[in-house]
Order: structure tokens, then C-alpha cells, then sequence
């Protein structure tokens, strides 16, 4: 409300007092920030609308007494609202027609009453009150708090604490603050809606001038007497208007003199023409207000205000209808010879070096045509601009349906029409600007095209639209011509109008050229996607196709997705989903729904790579949509539907769907179909929703299993095998899945799929050996058949999915002890230590579930285990890790590793009993199990147990007994054992009342729980009976 008013407002009139906001989109748009603004003040600020204003804001208002309701006195037709300032003034006061506010909490209320007169008050309020920010905020304390702006607002609000200023100060530091914020948010948005919403711009209104200039001068036989710019300076942009005059949309300012009245003083805007307030050269700050209507071009504006220049005009009105009724009559003709030209040119064989040589010829004729016409322009000018300079004002010559901003439709650039076809290609923004003649025909055949599309009315812009699509629209230089030429813009602008002919005409380039990337984000940029989307709600069938087929080309980056979620694409995609797929006979209508459904499942398809759309997709109903149209036995059908689903089925709450709605069935049943694409997505949905027991077990129900075998042998094809071998390597996990792969031979194909595949296919096929290891007879199995080797080497993969899955496979087979010679041999297990440097926290505690393995199976493995360098100082620090996972790990590493006298009593020198101790006060029961063992093999050396009690390790051990698991009781048991060979650790346990819960678990039916238990309550008695005879000998003495 300050400089947005002051800067971006367009007036009228040149005297303040009595100046009107002007109709412009800009100033609708500004009044409708401003509205919202205060609307939602008092509930999103609510201590500062209860501020009361320095001076009322007051204003001629529209309401009545009868409008207002509760909370105000109303005496006839006077109002006065109940809240009341300190001095007891009403915060609102109503004298027709004139009303009074002295807050926007008030402010706010009038506004909600004043229902569909809500523009017209802020209206109204803002052309009374040209300063509102001082009113509110007082003179002073606003121009003090103007002059601190270039400091961030936030530091004067933070400053005003600091200086202990009043309340009331503060709530105006924070008021101004919000106009501030408003101001930045305002301007942010018209200067946007300035780019997108242009109507006029530097290249036409330059075009016109020059044209105008022709024909100044000669007296009374000219059309003007002169016609100059104000300023000789032109920016790069093309505009000659002061910078922060361009942010309202000033292009330049023009100084006319008619043959017949006093000068003219215009300025050329992008929202239009006007006459100023009298700029005569830049930098006079007074002159910029407006003061006549806004026009369209500058020839209607000279006409409204020259009777000179409009009979000059005039004379050639005969010469403009016969050359609009020549056009019309001959624009079908010249695009039915274009049609016949490029048709030709695309279907009939020609001899080698024809094509390059007719295309040179025809472009060179081209560019000379506009030099020519270029030098020749003040000769033709007179003969032939004057009827198109009326031309170009006449209506209908451009279809205004085809040239539109976001904020609707707007008029087509002045004098469209007299610009040539060379003209035209010279304004194109060439890719290879050195030289034309390197690009295809094709290019140049679409460019003359986009013409009529541009200017033809709707016959000829179907007729246009056809002869685009018989080029081969996927050729990128095809692509490139469309873009170019500003066909794209035009593309989206058809979208718009009602004509089914050119939308379907539209759709159908649209969904082809949406193929490259590129356009696909200038079709976002120009907010095509709303158009797109808008389309879904038509009756027209093939429309929705095609418009659903678009948004599925057109969403494969984040930023579409997001706008057709939110301009409520979603919704529209499901609804296109509801059919019946699976009728024996289909009537036309039905074939047509069912065209539909496919489209729209691609789309959603295109979508649900994002999750909120994800969840937006189920919200709508779409999970028992897509599980009905999965039973269709139709491929174009179910390629999309389980497309979606798997890539859904990454969500928990679809893996439920898919299982409770019976739709593993269906998947298992498309695994046999001969489309290798709908296969390996079936696989893939497999592969995610298998992660649950009770998915893998319907698998196998339905007899899954043999058909993701059979899939193996189609190597050839690496993204089905990708989702086969990872679908196989989930459903493994059960153990009963592994007993049927064994049947149908899966282990051998797997093993010989390890060599020779790329690592999306090595980490699900890795995966499932470690699962097929866990039965004893598969380890010998995978042996036989010389996975060994090639799983070893995978130890040195940089991939580290497929890490954790080998290091898995690697130590499971290692409990085998031919294996385990093997691996030794090929040097795993240095391997296997080496991985424990990996950042990979995964990576870490696979390796370490790995080396156990390794370290209680190998022959020699605490002399390996000493001759690596660094491998006992890297498994002490580890300990020091945050994941739990990875600490649970190598304590058990250390449990097997400390198994050898001399590496435990090296760990010892690193330290490994404090840091040990350190984790004893852990919840995690899996930790707590494996930190109990490692304890208590760590207590077999030296003055450990002393060390451990001394670090205060034992009282949290005592809490450990308390836990429900049993593996966590035993370790325990065993490890306080170890510890009661200590005396003080008994009086510790002692004190922490250790005695009663061994006791209990001394009935335990585990032999070694039974045994931990009672050695130590036998430590703490021999102990005690120790004390005992001793205060009795001392006693007795």
C-alpha cells in the first residue's frame, strides 16, 4: 500500500485530488492483492488489526445502514460500530454516503459486508486516500520508518525491543513491516503478469512508428506533421521508457504533432496506447500520469483525436474491404498450393542433391525478397501500408481465441498482417545464426506453415494443423521449427476455444513433440498444463484421449507432475478410469471409454513418480479402479495399469491394497503373457508388494514362482531380468519359496548369472543367493556350481546395494567349511575387513555379520585378522557409531575375533573395554545381546573384569535380566559370570539386588542360562561366606 500505489497504480488526471484508478488488468490485479490483503488481515494478524489509525481512512462508500448488522449502533442512516478507541470515538462511523475507519480489524468487516461491492470499496478507499500509510501510522513515525527501509525491517522490529519502545511502536514497526512485505509480494506479482500478459511490444510499436514516419510531412497531403521519440536511447530489450518505468509496462514515449490539432504527447505501453501528461523529453518525472483512454494500436488513437489524419484514413477504407474480401478469398488457395508444395516435397522421391539445392534456392529467394523489400519500404509504403494500416485496427483479422495470457484472451500485435513471410522468419531466433542453409527443408517448409496458423481463420488453421502432422513431428529439426516460430504458444492458445477440430488438431502435435524434453518444459512454462487439464472435463472422448495422452508425455519432470496435481488433474485421470474392460462384445461407445481408461492410466502412470500424487491417486479412488481394469485382457490396457501400481506399490499403504484386493492374482497371471514390457512390470510390482509374508505366500499360492524362473532365461532383455531376479529375491525370503525355486532349478541359473550383467540385475540376483544360502544344502549347491569365485570378486564392487547383498551372500556361505577354503584362498576375508571402511553404514555392519562368520570357520583367521594393518584400530572405532545396526555387529565380530588369546589381548591395548563399558546403558535388545557376549569373552583376558567394573559397566548390565528375550537373559547371565570373578563387580551386582532374578533363572529349561546363572550367584556367595569368617576370626582375636 505504499510504493505499489505510488509506482505500480495507474492514475488518471493529473491533479492528485481528483485522480481515478484507471481499468486496466494491471490496476484489477493490484486492487485484488490489496483485497485479499485486508480481507485475511484480522484473522492472520490479529494484534496488529486491533491498531487504531493516526487519522480515519474515509471514503464515498456504496453501503447502506440496512447493510450492517450486529456489533453496530444504527440510528436512521447513520452507523456507528460498538468498538471504541481510548478516547471513546467509534472505530467505525457511517454518514451517508461518507464512511469512517480507524481500524482494519473494522476495515476487514466492511469489507465482508460490502459482498460483490468488495472491488469497488477498496476502489473508492484508495483513489480518497492516495497515503494510507500515513494515516494509519501517523506523518512522522511513517516518514522516519521510510527513511530506515534500506535496513532490514526485521532488524528496526528487533532494535525497537532492544529500546524498550511502547507497545504501540512496536505494533507500527510491525505494520509497516507487512506493507513492506505486501509492496515486494504486489510488484513480484505485476512485473510476472507484465511478462505473461503483454499485448503490445518493442518490435510492433517500432514497426508502426516507422511506418507513421513515411509519411510525415508534405503539408496537408501528409498524414501527420512529425512523429519522434522522446528519448534516442533504445535498451538492449528493445524498450526506450526508464527501467522502473518498464516494470508498469512502459515501452516508449512519443511526441506527435497532427496536421490539424496541438501536439500529442503518447505513450506506448504493453497494456496499450495513451496520451500522457506531457512528457517532452526523459526525465521529466510529471508527465507519466495518464490522461485519455487506452487504445490498441496507435492509428485508432490518432484517428480518435485527429479528424485530419482519420479522413486520410478513411479514403482507403474501399481499398481495405477489397483487399480483406481478396485475402479471404484467396488465403485457401495459397495454403492449398503450400499443402501441395510440402506434401511434395515430404512423399516424392527426388535425385540426389535436388533437396539441398531447391531448398537453398528457395530460402536465398526468400532473404533477397526481404532485403529488397527492406530497401525499397518508403517506395511501397504509400502505395500499399495505408490500407493495412487500417487493416491491422479493423476487427477480425487476427482471431483474438489464438492469442492469449494467463490472464485471458488478448488482441494480436498491431499490423500482423504487413509483415511479410520473410519478415516473419527473420524475427525467428535461429539456432545456427552463421548460416541458415545447414537446416533440413522441413524446418523452412513448418515455418511458412506456422503463418496460417497464426493469422488463418478456422478452416484454415484445421487445414494448417493437418499438413503440420504429415511431417515427421518427432525429427527434431521439426520440433525445432515449432518452437521457433512461436507455433507452441499458439498450440496451447487453441486449447482454449471451442473449435473440436483445431483442440483435436492442437492435441495430436502436442502429443507428439511433448517427446522432447525440452518442449515439454516450455509447455509448462506457458502454463499449457492447465489447458491440458482443463480438456479432461470435455464430452468429446477422443479430446480426453489425446489430452490424457499429452499430460503422460508431458509430466515426466517434478514441476509438471506438481501441476496437474494441482490444477486437479488427478481426480479428472481417475474418473477417466471407470469402465468395463472385460465385456466379451463391446459396443463402439464402450471401445471408445475403454480408448479413454488406457490413456488416462498412461497418464497417472506418468504421474505417480511423485509421491504426494501418489497419495493424491489413492484418495481418489483410483486403487480399485486400476484393480478392475487389471483383469482386462487387453496389453495396451494392462501395460499402464501395472505400470502405476508398481511404481505405487513403493508405498505401504498400496502393498496392502494390491494384496487385500486380490490383485497378486491378476499380476501372477499376466507373468506368463508375451509382452516381455508387461511382464517385467508385473514382476517389478512383485518384486515391492513381496516384502510382506503374506504377499509371498499368495506368490506361491497362485504359482508365481515357476513363471519368474522361466523369465530368467530371457537374458537378452536386462530389464526384465532386472525385475525377475529382484521379484525372485524377495519371494525367497520365505523359506518355503526357496524349497519350490529349488525345484524348478533357480539356483543354477543365478549362479551363472552372476558374470557378464550389469548391477541393477547383480544386486537382486546376489540377493537371492544369500537368501537360497540360508538352507545348508544350498551352500555346498552354490559351490558346485562356481559361485564362489565370482561372489568374492563382487567384494570389490563400488555399488553399495550390491555390496551389503554379497557381504550377506558371502558370509552365509562361509559357515560351510569347503566354502569357507575358498574364499580364504581368494583372499575374502581381507575383503570382507576392508569393507568395514566403507562410509555405507549398511555396508559397515553386512561386513561385520560377514566376518563372523569368516572369523569362526576359517583355519587361521586370528593370524589373518593380525596381519592386516589397522583392522583391530578400525573395529575399536567403529563401536563409537551411531547406528545400532553397525554396533550390534561388531561386538559380534569381536565376540568371535577375541576368541584368540593374542587378538584379544591386542584389542585390549586399543581400548575396546572402555569403549565396550560405554554402550551398556543401550535399550536395543539386539544390541544389548551381541554387547553382552563381546563383554564376556572380553573378560577372559588380564584385569578386563577389574577394567569393566571400574568403567561402570556392570550395575547397567544387571537391568538387562529384566528383558523378554531370551538370547538377551543368556548373554547377560554369561557375562556377569565372567564379571563375579571379581569382587567388587559382586558387590556391585549385590547392591544392584542381582541375586533373586539368577536365582529365577537358575529353573530356566537353557542349559547355559542355568549354568551363567548359578556361577555366578555361587561368585557372589563364596564371596560373601569369604566376609564372613573373616569378621569372625577378627572377632575371635
Amino acid at each position: 500500500m505504499g510504493i505499489s500505489l505510488t509506482r505500480a497504480a495507474q492514475w488518471t488526471m493529473v491533479s492528485s485530488s481528483t485522480a481515478k484508478l484507471v481499468s486496466t488488468p494491471m490496476n484489477e490485479s493490484l486492487l485484488k492483492e490489496i483485497l485479499h490483503f485486508v480481507e485475511h488481515f484480522r484473522s492472520q494478524y490479529p494484534q496488529e488489526a486491533e491498531h487504531v489509525f493516526e487519522e480515519p481512512l474515509q471514503w464515498s462508500t456504496t453501503l447502506v445502514a440496512s447493510d450492517f448488522k450486529t456489533d453496530y449502533d444504527i440510528s436512521d442512516s447513520d452507523v456507528q460500530s460498538h468498538e471504541r478507541d481510548s478516547e471513546g470515538h467509534p472505530l467505525l462511523q457511517l454518514s451517508p454516503p461518507t464512511v469512517y475507519v480507524r481500524s482494519f480489524s473494522q476495515l476487514s468487516k466492511l469489507l465482508h459486508l460490502a459482498h460483490d461491492k468488495k472491488l469497488a470499496e477498496v476502489r473508492a478507499c484508495l483513489e480518497e486516500n492516495r497515503e494510507p500509510l500515513v494515516k494509519i501510522l501517523g506523518r512522522s513515525f511513517a516518514s522516519d520508518l521510510v527513511i530506515e527501509a534500506h535496513d532490514d525491517a526485521v532488524s528496526v522490529v528487533d532494535r525497537t525491543k532492544e529500546e524498550g519502545l511502547s507497545k504501540d511502536l512496536e505494533v507500527k514497526v510491525k505494520l509497516f513491516q507487512l506493507f513492506q512485505d505486501m509492496d515486494k509480494q504486489i510488484l513480484d506479482t505485476l512485473l510476472k503478469d507484465i511478462s505473461e500478459q503483454v499485448r503490445l511490444n518493442p518490435k510492433a510499436v517500432k514497426n508502426e512508428v516507422e511506418i507513421l514516419q513515411v509519411f510525415c510531412g508534405g503539408g496537408d497531403k501528409g498524414l501527420l506533421k512529425s512523429l519522434r521519440y522522446t528519448s534516442d536511447f533504445e535498451f538492449s530489450n528493445g524498450y526506450r521508457a526508464p527501467l522502473w518505468r518498464q516494470v508498469q509496462g512502459d515501452i516508449c514515449y512519443l511526441v506527435i504533432e497532427p496536421c490539424d490539432t496541438e501536439t500529442l504527447h503518447i505513450t506506448c505501453s504493453t497494456a496499450g496506447i495513451f496520451l500522457n501528461g506531457g512528457i517532452k523529453q526523459e526525465g521529466e518525472e510529471n508527465g507519466y500520469e495518464q490522461t485519455s483512454d487506452t487504445y490498441e494500436d496507435l492509428v485508432t488513437l490518432l484517428k480518435s483525436r485527429s479528424p485530419h489524419f482519420a479522413e486520410k484514413i478513411n479514403q482507403q477504407d474501399s481499398a481495405v474491404q477489397e483487399l480483406s474480401t481478396k485475402k479471404e478469398k484467396t488465403v485457401n488457395e495459397q495454403l492449398q498450393l503450400e499443402l501441395h508444395t510440402t506434401r511434395r516435397n515430404i512423399y516424392e522421391p527426388r535425385p540426389s542433391g535436388i533437396l539441398s539445392t531447391c531448398g537453398k534456392t528457395e530460402e536465398n529467394k526468400t532473404l533477397k525478397s526481404s532485403e529488397d523489400e527492406h530497401k525499397n519500404l518508403r517506395q511501397r509504403a504509400k502505395s500499399k501500408t495505408k490500407a493495412e494500416l487500417s487493416a491491422s485496427s479493423s476487427p477480425g483479422h487476427v482471431s483474438s481465441q489464438k492469442l492469449k495470457t494467463s490472464a485471458g484472451a488478448l488482441p494480436g500485435e498491431p499490423f500482423s498482417e504487413s509483415s511479410t513471410e520473410s519478415e516473419e522468419e527473420e524475427e525467428q531466433p535461429y539456432r545456427h545464426p552463421e548460416t541458415n542453409t545447414d537446416l533440413p527443408s522441413e524446418y523452412w517448409q513448418i515455418q511458412k506453415l506456422v503463418k496460417y496458423l497464426k493469422d488463418g481463420d478456422q478452416i484454415v488453421t484445421v487445414h494448417t494443423l493437418c499438413a503440420m502432422m504429415d511431417f515427421n513431428l518427432m525429427q527434431e529439426s521439426c520440433q525445432m521449427a515449432i518452437q521457433d516460430t512461436g507455433a507452441l504458444k499458439v498450440l496451447l492458445n487453441l486449447l482454449d476455444t471451442d473449435e473440436h477440430k483445431c483442440e483435436i488438431g492442437s492435441l495430436k502435435i502436442l502429443r507428439t513433440i511433448s517427446h522432447n524434453s525440452q518442449i515439454r518444459r516450455v509447455i509448462v512454462d506457458m502454463r499449457g498444463v492447465q489447458s491440458i487439464v482443463k480438456i479432461l472435463d470435455s464430452p468429446v472422448k477422443e479430446l480426453k484421449a489425446l489430452a490424457a495422452e499429452t499430460i503422460a508425455n508431458v509430466a515426466k519432470f517434478r514441476r509438471a507432475r506438481r501441476n496437474v496435481r494441482l490444477y486437479g488433474g488427478i481426480n479428472k485421470l481417475v474418473k477417466l478410469l471407470d469402465c468395463l474392460p472385460n465385456l466379451a462384445s463391446l459396443t463402439p461407445s464402450q471401445e471408445e471409454d475403454i480408448e479413454v481408461a488406457c490413456c488416462g492410466a498412461l497418464a497417472l502412470w506418468s504421474c505417480s513418480r511423485s509421491t504426494k500424487n501418489k497419495k493424491a491417486i489413492r484418495k481418489a479412488g483410483g486403487i480399485p479402479l486400476l484393480g478392475r481394469l487389471l483383469k482386462s485382457p487387453l496389453q495396451k490396457m494392462l501395460i499402464p495399469v501395472v505400470g502405476t501400481l508398481q511404481e505405487c506399490a513403493s508405498e505401504e499403504s498400496y502393498r496392502t491394497d494390491i494384496q487385500t484386493l486380490g490383485m497378486i492374482k491378476d499380476l501372477v497371471r499376466n507373468l506368463s503373457s508375451d509382452n516381455d514390457e508387461l511382464q517385467m512390470h508385473c514382476a517389478s510390482a512383485i518384486f515391492k508388494c513381496a516384502e510382506d509374508k503374506q504377499t509371498r505366500d499368495l506368490v506361491r499360492k497362485y504359482k508365481g514362482l515357476q513363471p519368474l524362473v522361466s523369465l530368467l532365461h530371457k537374458a537378452d532383455n536386462k530389464q526384465l531380468l532386472a525385475a525377475a531376479t529382484g521379484a525372485i529375491w524377495k519371494c525367497s525370503i520365505s523359506q518355503e519359496n526357496v524349497t519350490k525355486f529349488q525345484e524348478y532349478k533357480a539356483l543354477e541359473i543365478l549362479v551363472s548369472l552372476l558374470t557378464d550383467q550389469p548391477e541393477e540385475v547383480l544386486v537382486n540376483v546376489v540377493g537371492a543367493l544369500g537368501e537360497f544360502a540360508q538352507i545348508p544344502a544350498n551352500k555346498a549347491a552354490i559351490r558346485e556350481f562356481g559361485g564362489i569365485k565370482p561372489l568374492v570378486k563382487l567384494l570389490t564392487s563400488p555399488n553399495q546395494a550390491l555390496l551389503v547383498n554379497v557381504t550377506k551372500a558371502v558370509g552365509a556361505c562361509a559357515t560351510n567349511k569347503d566354502n569357507m577354503v575358498i574364499i580364504d584362498q581368494l583372499d575374502g576375508i581381507r575383503l570382507v575387513w576392508s569393507l568395514l571402511k566403507n562410509p555405507s553404514a549398511d555396508v559397515q555392519s553386512s561386513a561385520a555379520w560377514a566376518l563372523c562368520a569368516c572369523t569362526e570357520n576359517a583355519e587361521d583367521a586370528g593370524e589373518t585378522a593380525r596381519s592386516l594393518i589397522g583392522g583391530f584400530q578400525l573395529i575399536v572405532k567403529l563401536l563409537s557409531s551411531t547406528n545400532n545396526e553397525v554396533l550390534a555387529s561388531i561386538c559380534a565380530a569381536i565376540c568371535k575375533i577375541a576368541k584368540d588369546e593374542e587378538n584379544l589381548a591386542i584389542l585390549t591395548d586399543f581400548g575396546v573395554v572402555p569403549s565396550l563399558a560405554k554402550l551398556t546403558n543401550t535399550t536395543d535388545d539386539r544390541l544389548r545381546h551381541h554387547l553382552a557376549d563381546a563383554i564376556a569373552q572380553c573378560c577372559m583376558w588380564g584385569s578386563n573384569r577389574a577394567s569393566f567394573g571400574e568403567a561402570g559397566a556392570v550395575a547397567p548390565l544387571v537391568r538387562y535380566l529384566k528383558s523378554k528375550e531370551g538370547s538377551v537373559q543368556r548373554s547377560t547371565a554369561m557375562a556377569l559370570y565372567q564379571l563375579s570373578r571379581n569382587p567388587n563387580n559382586c558387590i556391585t551386582m549385590h547392591e544392584k539386588e542381582v541375586v533373586q532374578p539368577l536365582i529365577h533363572m537358575m529353573g530356566s529349561d537353557d542349559e547355559e542360562l542355568q549354568e551363567a546363572a548359578a556361577g555366578c550367584v555361587r561368585s557372589i556367595r563364596l564371596l560373601y561366606m569369604a566376609n564372613r569368617n573373616a569378621e569372625l576370626f577378627t572377632f575371635r582375636n
